[in-house]
């Protein structure tokens, strides 16, 4: 395999050294995987000093909270990750469907600087990124770019988001507070299908020596990140519950493709409770679904092409959305309209309404996929479905503005609540929803040769070497090699809290 993160040597060692010094000077510790996966193991010098670290702080602690159980403040540590199990008044079906919630990561209040942090800190300790000369460039759709900046900025380093100029003002706002220069913010054609078009500026910038590019849809450290850690995060969830409830059964994962990082953490719980792993993508653009094509407004699931990350061939499901349905139902999740119907009319608890604020337009697609995946699947109240939101409304403000123009001119009473809901969730149904055979399985992971062997130069062989499960089972020794050596890395710096 072409270099993609997979190294557990030193490559460099001048650059190593140099970013030894580098850390020393600037005080950065870095957190294994293992710290990650379970906090409670992160040394208590290190949770002491970290308390008086604000979360959104640019403070390299704040490495030490890049994790799924941070507290409702986000920056105390919980006993069990943040989620909220929706109930039949909110989705119509009997089956529970637990949500993990993304918005409690710092920095970005999304999961995807976990994301972030898999790829850069296995280049840091291999010596193959040089904070004292290299650019870290984040291609995506929004939440990985942000990010990879913040991860950059707490390594001492400088960080460049390359996301299409169509995303949310929000994402780009947050980015003009955190880059060091304006320029490391470019804009490229297009929207969330736009992908190829980031492609196309990355291979531009590694002309240049000093760009490192940190591709997420083909990073592996990406996907171990997620197997390691978000996968015993959803299950401890699982477990909590299940100690209450033993009858509990812990039936499906779903979450939006993307850069099919988060989808790692579905092998986890595939190979611990049996679950099947379901991917999404919009409906608009089904390019696992029918190999098609199209353009869509779920930010955070980039897609017409196949991450080279997924582990297609142990995909069971893929379901499509509807980005009407995301777009409409962020309205009845935040318009006062909507919440007013949602407590009065459907008797939705307390609770859930008040993580209603949490589920941005991809958090929202993955609920409503596993809906459908309950329908399909004719679960009921003893079948638990996990999911993640990867980051919350307040992303999305100006979209919701937006949606309501163009959809809604007239006004969003409680009426076009019902009738929204109505149609979108409670009538979800089990359309675009395909149980995947081993030739539609194969069927997909060709799709991905045209981007990775074709567009990317990825050999065939280790293109193709994905098919077989021994190749993803054999990634799982990287995380433990990568701590042996964050923790050699660490004792050269010196560094303590």
């Amino acid at each position: 395999m072409p270099t993609l993160g997979l190294e557990q040597h030193i490559v460099d060692r001048a650059v190593y050294d140099r970013t030894v010094a580098r850390f020393r000077e600037t005080r950065v510790l870095l957190p294994t995987f293992a710290q990650l996966a379970d906090p409670a193991s992160i040394p208590g010098e290190t949770r002491a000093a970290l308390a008086g670290v604000k979360p959104d702080e640019a403070h390299p602690l704040n490495l030490f909270r890049v994790h799924w159980y941070n507290g409702a403040d986000r920056a105390s540590q919980a006993d069990v990750p943040g989620h909220v199990v929706l109930g039949k008044e909110l989705t119509g079906v009997d089956a529970k469907i637990v949500v993990a919630i993304g918005a409690r990561f710092p920095m970005i209040a999304s999961h995807k600087v976990l994301a972030a942090y898999g790829c850069l800190a296995p280049r840091i300790i291999t010596g193959q990124f040089d904070p004292t000369r290299h650019r870290a460039v984040w291609p995506s759709t929004g939440n990985y770019c942000r990010g990879g900046v913040a991860i950059s900025r707490l390594m001492g380093s400088r960080g460049v988001a390359v996301l299409p100029a169509g995303m949310s003002q929000e994402r780009f706002d947050w980015l003009d507070g955190w880059v060091t220069d304006p320029s490391d913010i470019i804009r490229t054609p297009g929207t969330e299908s736009n992908v190829k078009e980031i492609y196309d500026k990355c291979a531009e910038l590694s002309a240049d020596p000093s760009n490192v590019i940190f591709n997420q849809f083909a990073e592996f450290g990406n996907h171990l990140v997620h197997y390691q850690t978000t996968g015993r995060a959803l299950g401890a969830v699982f477990e909590r519950m299940q100690r209450a409830r033993p009858e509990l059964r812990l039936r499906a994962f779903v979450s939006a493709s993307g850069s099919a990082g988060t989808l790692g953490a579905g092998d986890y719980l595939k190979e611990t409770y049996g679950s099947a792993i379901a991917a999404v993508e919009a409906e608009q653009c089904p390019t696992m679904l029918r190999n098609g094509y199209g353009e869509h407004n779920i930010q955070g699931i980039g897609d017409k092409h196949i991450p080279l990350i997924h582990n297609v061939a142990n995909t069971d499901f893929v379901v499509a959305v509807s980005d009407r349905a995301t777009d409409h139902l962020s309205l009845v999740l935040a318009a006062p309209a909507g919440l007013a119907y949602l407590g009065s009319r459907r008797g939705v608890s307390e609770k859930e309404m008040s993580a209603l604020p949490l589920f941005g337009l991809s958090s929202i697609c993955n609920i409503v996929a596993s809906v459908k995946i309950a329908a399909y699947l004719e679960l009921g109240p003893d079948d638990v479905i996990v999911t993640v939101a990867t980051d919350g409304a307040s992303m999305y403000e100006s979209e919701r503005t937006r949606i309501l123009a163009r959809d809604f001119p007239g006004g969003f009473d409680e009426v076009a609540a019902a009738e929204e809901f109505g149609r979108w969730m409670l009538a979800a149904g089990t359309g675009n929803l395909l149980e995947t055979t081993r030739a539609d399985r194969r069927r997909i992971f060709d799709l991905g040769y045209y981007t990775w062997v074709e567009q990317q130069s990825v050999p065939v062989g280790a293109f193709t070497a994905r098919w077989d499960q021994s190749f993803w089972t054999g990634l799982r020794a990287l995380p433990p090699a990568w701590d042996e050596m964050i923790g050699e890395f660490n004792g050269r710096t010196g560094v303590s809290p």
